[in-house]
């Protein structure tokens, strides 16, 4: 799973079949300090996240378990939203 943020809407009128009725949002990849990690992606939501909000997602041939299809063209889905991240440092 990776950390991100949603930074936008993506608006298809037309899509693919099995991705017909989830949202599409941009999202920003994040290290764990909330600093960017690479370029933004396209994620299918399958579970109401909205923009602004901290996520977490999978990719790859993970990225369609979430889903209520057995096969669909997705590369990233999200499956949760962050409350709070906690990180402790030993030295």
């Amino acid at each position: 799973m990776e950390l991100g943020k949603v930074i936008g809407n993506i608006w298809a009128t037309r899509k693919y079949e099995t991705i017909k009725g989830y949202k599409m949002l941009w999202v920003q990849p994040l290290k764990s300090d909330k600093s960017i990690k690479g370029d933004p992606i396209v994620a299918v939501d399958t579970i109401g996240a909205g923009p602004g909000e901290i996520i977490f997602y999978v990719t790859a041939s993970e990225a369609v378990i979430p889903m209520d299809v057995k096969m669909a063209p997705v590369d990233a889905s999200i499956v949760g939203i962050v409350d709070s991240i906690n990180i402790e440092i030993n030295k």
